[in-house]
């Protein structure tokens, strides 16, 4: 009786483990977003209070470009405060980037300025999550 006692215990620590191990990641990127809104929200603010904007319609490459830099700040600065190694952080920043492979398609005017905006943020959430399942073994605390 004791021996199937200790089978079910350790079978279910075995499931335990890699449901608390999903569950890390998870909340690993739920505070990747919101870490990356708040630098977008805060840094783009400060930057529209200074003046250093750049108007969508005209070029929404850059303007993407500029609210990528707020979002990998904001995600860099909760990384490091969470004690993440640069490799990570930088990857993950990155990831913020990634989109930017889009922008010819809208000076070739194959794709409008709000449709490149939607896709970056589509792809920018893929490339985030890719960089999380790559270093998934450092995302666990």
């Amino acid at each position: 009786m004791a021996t199937s006692s200790h089978t079910l215990d350790s079978d279910s620590r075995a499931t335990a483990r890699p449901r608390a191990s999903w569950r890390r990641l998870t909340l690993h990127y739920v505070e990747m977003v919101l870490a990356m809104f708040a630098g977008m929200i805060v840094l783009g603010a400060l930057r529209a209070a200074l003046g250093l904007t750049v108007d969508f319609d005209a070029h929404p490459g850059a303007h993407y470009l500029l609210m990528a830099a707020d979002m990998a700040v904001g995600m860099a600065a909760w990384m490091r405060l969470r004690r993440h190694g640069w490799g990570c952080t930088l990857e993950m920043c990155a990831a913020m980037y990634v989109p930017a492979v889009l922008v010819p398609l809208v000076w070739a005017g194959v794709m409008s300025g709000m449709a490149f905006m939607t896709a970056a943020h589509v792809l920018m959430m893929v490339a985030m999550l890719a960089v999380l399942l790559r270093r998934r073994r450092e995302y666990h605390h």
